[in-house]
């Protein structure tokens, strides 16, 4: 099961920024890989073209600490109309609102665009649906995703 939503014009939520992080757009860690949260996380910047070409795309926010990015937010897929919004952190309780202020900078940049922020994400994650709601985010449809094909995740049991 996977749901989608579709950004509502609510307040934005507004927290204290971590102690000693800041927020900046993300071309400026653009550099290297050691920058980024984990490589379990390189789907993130997959649909770019690799993290350099996320960070000079515009279309992505990140929080630093120092030199280590801690969360990103981008555009994950990018449509006529709506424009996906995707997110990773480290997963550090201390940082969790960082990947709130960069969802926030990320859908009021798709609004500049004239475009509407949108949220797909599987039922079970729950971190992912709970910062979806956070940022303003409402279910609009849960559905059954299918695939067919050579699986691409490795170690995982095939059913059948």
């Amino acid at each position: 099961m996977a749901a989608h939503g579709v950004r509502q014009a609510l307040p934005r939520a507004r927290h204290p920024t971590a102690q000693g992080s800041d927020r900046t757009e993300a071309e400026r860690a653009g550099r290297s890989r050691a920058h980024h949260p984990s490589a379990r996380d390189d789907w993130i910047h997959r649909t770019w073209g690799g993290p350099d070409a996320l960070a000079r795309s515009g279309y992505a926010w990140a929080a630093f600490q120092g030199d280590r990015i801690v969360a990103v937010s981008c555009t994950y897929f990018l449509g006529t109309a709506y424009e996906d919004v995707a997110c990773v952190t480290v997963p550090d309780p201390r940082l969790q609102y960082l990947a709130l202020d960069c969802v926030n900078a990320l859908c009021s940049d798709i609004a500049a665009r004239g475009h509407t922020p949108s949220w797909t994400c599987s039922a079970g994650n729950r971190p992912g649906r709970l910062l979806a709601w956070t940022t303003g985010f409402r279910p609009e449809r849960e559905y059954a995703h299918y695939a067919v094909g050579t699986p691409t995740a490795t170690g995982r049991v095939a059913a059948g």
